[in-house]
């Protein structure tokens, strides 16, 4: 993706940055899916060693507590 920044300065120094719309929407989707992937990592890491549930079993617990 290339950005176009905006830079504003203040006194002299660098500030703050203006980017487009649609880039500042395209940084922000990559910031969610970027700690959904490290939410994910960190799960499976505590998750190492522990006995898996089969998909179907998850499907069955769900589908039996919506019931009731």
């Amino acid at each position: 993706m290339k950005l176009h920044p905006q830079i504003i300065a203040k006194e002299g120094k660098n500030e703050f940055v203006v980017l487009p719309y649609e880039e500042y929407q395209a940084l922000t989707e990559l910031m969610y899916d970027y700690e959904d992937l490290r939410d994910l990592r960190e799960a499976k890491d505590k998750s190492r060693g522990e006995k898996s549930i089969p998909l179907d079993q998850v499907i069955s617990d769900f589908g039996s507590s919506e019931s009731t």
